[in-house]
């Protein structure tokens, strides 16, 4: 049989996330409602609100419903209780920051100099996190596996990811990397 099409496919992108998180994500109007509640606290009317101000009008009960989903994946978190009209009021906040964009068609030529540099930089902070924290990369590492024949699964390589990735999230939540991207 004569092949029409052989192309070498590398590795772009890659998507870290755990398969609650996933689930909840399935609907752009939960990726809607984090955006809105990792800028402030809102309740379900507010979030109400917030969506129909932004041209997404939803039944109370769905909204409440979005965000139960949410809130189930730890995406969402309960902020405040205050008593209202004999009754109680929640008040949510994101806990998740959910970038949904995508970089333009030249950034990988504008950006080449800068991969390199990255690159290069990301290899030493990699090598020192296994020399200072190896062991401890390993054996969370082998807690995820679920069996000894699911190698293929790259459990280290996503205890770095996670551990990059938690790091930036402190240095943003810190205020540190706005300082820095001045």
């Amino acid at each position: 049989m004569m092949s029409l099409l052989e192309a070498d496919v590398p590795v772009r992108n890659v998507v870290t996330t755990d398969p609650d998180e996933a689930k909840a994500l399935e609907n752009d109007v939960r990726a809607k409602i984090l955006d809105m509640l990792v800028a402030e606290e809102l309740t379900i009317e507010g979030i109400g609100a917030e969506l129909d101000r932004r041209g997404d009008r939803k039944a109370e009960t769905t909204v409440r419903h979005h965000v139960n989903v949410l809130e189930e994946a730890g995406m969402v978190e309960l902020s405040r209780l205050e008593e209202a009209g004999g009754g109680t009021r929640k008040h949510y906040r994101s806990n998740t920051r959910v970038f949904s964009y995508d970089l333009p068609g030249s950034a990988d030529e504008d950006l080449a100099p800068a991969i390199d540099a990255t690159r290069s930089e990301l290899t030493g902070v990699v090598e020192q996190l296994f020399d200072d924290h190896g062991v401890e990369i390993r054996v969370v590492a082998r807690e995820m596996k679920p069996c000894e024949y699911c190698a293929t699964q790259r459990y280290e390589e996503f205890v770095v990811r996670e551990l990059i990735d938690r790091a930036l999230t402190d240095l943003s939540e810190s205020g540190e990397l706005d300082d820095l991207l001045g």
